[in-house]
């Protein structure tokens, strides 16, 4: 049962599974260790925003491998995947001053909507906008289904799973394990926020904790479908391509002044649009050690209201309210070898699913003696060729 593997891989969340994906591509032979019956962590809990466009830095070369990665699983792994692009609503003339600044960047595809252009193609309160954005790179996935999918696909491979099994301890060569120890060349330990469970000192040096985010899933009458994933001011302040416009530190400056309740919640303002017709909506932000499983009611009573102004409705059904967790520190990513053949491998901001698998496929490539692609290969990406480099975000 515990023969030896070329590569065994801690977690099946986005990371984990692309690490298995690059690795078995490679004709390297594979184990997944999961503690849980299925993934059930951050890699499912978030938006299935796939947003590309406005990443920068080294996150921007892993969301570009990522995109063909993902384009690829669409066909062979049966990911619902929908080339939507995304939507950008302004409100006011400092946050589209922060899209124009953005258009301007070179090697950014971002199309400005006037007013009018706008108001067409978003179900915006009437007169809500003096513009916006659309990108047009950018996908959406849904994340219950993708990971459950991308994991299906990978056993039928021939990767093999190790589900409701605990790993213990990791070092070079072996992985102790519930069921026993597995003998194994290389360990990819991708357990994102629980990385100081194995190796707490590695969060502490990197200055990684939990971050717990309030979403919540709704029925809302708006007056057209939302046709692509919307982001709002509160993003424009987030994302490492935007927050490095020279606009953005004056709408961070009205928007706090203006509103320190929600600047108090961390607001990332954003909607999807799941296939049964519900919105995601959401998201807080609180960061710690430990998360909380309390979840305060003003959270969410304040993304409903925000929800009403945005859209003009004032009936939303709450479907369902959930917390989301991740990993969170001062850089974008965690990529390191603690021992020789042991690496880690975390995205450290929320930025997992755009990001991940070409943080998974950067890893491998490391390692592994065969680095490129052929063309026989559908949906298979050469890693980035990029130095580590602090995050923008």
């Amino acid at each position: 049962m515990n023969a030896g593997f070329d590569v065994a891989v801690v977690g099946s969340g986005i990371v984990g599974l692309g690490a298995a994906l690059a690795a078995h591509r490679r004709g390297l032979r594979v184990v997944v260790i999961e503690r849980g019956s299925e993934a059930s962590g951050a890699s499912v809990r978030n938006f299935g925003h796939l947003c590309f466009t406005p990443q920068a830095g080294l996150a921007r070369d892993f969301a570009l491998t990522s995109r063909e990665l993902w384009l690829g699983l669409a066909l062979d792994a049966g990911v619902w995947l929908r080339e939507s692009g995304t939507l950008v609503a302004a409100r006011r003339d400092d946050e589209f001053a922060v899209l124009r600044d953005l258009a301007a960047t070179r090697g950014v595809e971002v199309e400005l909507l006037t007013a009018a252009e706008a108001e067409a193609r978003m179900p915006l309160a009437p007169g809500t906008a003096v513009g916006g954005a659309f990108l047009p790179r950018d996908l959406q996935a849904n994340p219950r289904q993708a990971v459950a999918a991308l994991a299906a696909h990978l056993e039928r491979e021939g990767v093999e799973f190790r589900r409701r099994t605990t790993v213990g301890a990791v070092r070079p060569g072996r992985v102790e394990t519930s069921r026993g120890p597995i003998d194994v060349g290389r360990v990819i330990v991708a357990v994102n926020h629980d990385i100081d469970l194995l190796y707490p000192e590695v969060a502490e040096r990197h200055g990684i904790v939990r971050c717990s985010l309030d979403m919540m899933r709704v029925a809302a009458e708006l007056r057209m479908p939302l046709a692509a994933p919307l982001l709002t001011g509160w993003s424009l302040v987030r994302y490492g391509a935007f927050s490095a416009t020279p606009a953005a530190a004056a709408l961070r400056e009205r928007l706090h002044s203006e509103r320190p309740d929600l600047a108090a919640l961390d607001l990332n303002q954003m909607y999807t649009r799941l296939p049964d017709g519900t919105l995601i909506v959401g998201d807080t932000h609180s960061r710690g050690a430990t998360v909380a499983p309390f979840q305060a009611e003003f959270a969410f009573e304040s993304m409903l209201d925000e929800t009403r102004v945005l859209f003009g409705v004032d009936a939303l059904r709450v479907v369902e309210r959930w917390q989301g967790v991740y990993a969170s520190g001062p850089d974008d990513f965690l990529i390191e070898e603690v021992e020789p053949g042991v690496h880690l491998a975390s995205a450290t901001t929320g930025i997992g699913m755009t990001t991940g698998l070409g943080l998974a496929e950067h890893v491998v490539a490391a390692f592994s003696d065969d680095v490129t692609t052929t063309a026989d290969e559908p949906g298979f990406a050469s890693a980035p060729t990029t130095t580590l480099q602090k995050g923008a975000s």
